[in-house]
């Protein structure tokens, strides 16, 4: 039986705003599409909102970016996120940016989270169910 994470990918077009000056995705817009990703990631796992289904309380603590190309507007990029390593209270999800239909890196992301306690602010362990999913990813969820 394979346990390795199942790599779930989503897509997005990159937009004109998004672009900077020499007309390629500004740097910091990378983090912006790290967080669509990894929130439709979550959906995946079955965590949403609008479902009743309340995301869990979590803070990115650390993210890492290298460029390896750039992306341009009207791009259509495949985001894939996919959990690197899961600890007491944080984990650690890579996103990796290619434009759709290439298998050549464009950017990629590691992001370290850490699972806190409701209006606390501090610290808590990762919850079972959440601990699980990240393990398994969204194909076993």
């Amino acid at each position: 039986m394979d346990l390795s994470p199942v790599v779930f990918t989503t897509q997005l077009r990159v937009r004109y705003g998004e672009c900077d000056g020499q007309k390629v995705v500004f740097n910091a817009r990378y983090g912006d599409f790290v967080d669509v990703a990894f929130t439709e990631f979550l959906r995946a796992l079955g965590y949403a909102e609008d479902e009743g289904r309340p995301l869990p309380e979590m803070q990115l603590v650390k993210q890492t970016t290298e460029w390896f190309a750039p992306s341009r507007n009207d791009e259509l990029l495949e985001l894939s996120v996919v959990t690197t390593a899961i600890g007491n209270t944080s984990f650690t999800v890579r996103t990796e940016f290619r434009q759709q239909g290439d298998t050549a890196l464009r950017a990629r992301t590691e992001t370290i989270y850490v699972h806190i306690e409701p209006g606390e602010w501090r610290k808590a362990s990762l919850p079972p169910r959440l601990r699980e999913q990240l393990a398994l990813g969204t194909a076993r969820a």
